[in-house]
């Protein structure tokens, strides 16, 4: 596996980058299909945030989907560790996900093939910018600074495979959004999925 470190905003040191390949080794027993891990760190220069200035950003890509997720703390070691936290709990309930769809057309207990309950557990919300369109390695996601309030800041055209509900919702999770943006493969209408109260679910097509 992959891994590249880079900073944003700030000189990443050697023995940083040896800390990040070291504790994101074992990362690979969850899913051997993720080939590249891309860290990112941010300083945020927001004196409100002193105690959460610093940022680390995981994207996770390979022969899958897109796996991100991010966290802050008052160190990049703390940013760090919460960030790989938060990626192996998409990860696990992304397994779990495809278990509860692989038992729905199979009728064999969950807990027959994996020792759990196969449930979802409740959603890390992410405080991530942006839509959930905006974490493919392809795109950037470089800050952009806004003196007036109520401008496009940024405009992405993205390339959307169609898709079930079900893929959806497990795309949705993996990138740590509340709403996820698809073209759906049953109706071939632009649809959203998104989070309700209670950890249920809501989808939304154009007619």
């Amino acid at each position: 596996m992959n891994i590249a470190v880079n900073g944003r905003n700030v000189e990443v040191p050697e023995h940083y980058r040896v800390h990040v390949a070291e504790k994101m080794a074992h990362l690979e027993r969850y899913d051997d299909k993720i080939i590249h891990y891309e860290v990112e760190l941010f300083h945020e220069n927001n004196r409100r945030q002193s105690k959460l200035c610093q940022r680390v950003e995981i994207t996770g890509t390979g022969n899958g989907p897109v796996i991100r997720a991010e966290a802050r703390g008052p160190d990049f070691y703390a940013a760090l560790a919460a960030a790989i936290t938060k990626f192996k709990t998409r990860l696990r309930r992304s397994h779990d996900r495809r278990q509860m769809h692989h038992d729905r057309r199979h009728p064999t207990p969950v807990t027959e093939t994996t020792g759990t309950t196969g449930t979802l557990q409740p959603p890390t919300i992410s405080t991530a910018p942006g839509t959930a369109t905006d974490d493919g390695p392809e795109h950037q996601r470089e800050p952009r600074e806004v003196k007036d309030p109520g401008h496009i800041v940024r405009e992405i055209q993205h390339a959307a495979e169609p898709m079930t509900v079900d893929q959806a919702l497990s795309q949705m999770e993996l990138v740590g959004h509340d709403f996820y943006l698809f073209l759906d493969a049953g109706g071939g209408q632009p649809s959203v999925v998104y989070r309700r109260k209670g950890y249920d679910y809501g989808v939304i097509r154009l007619a």
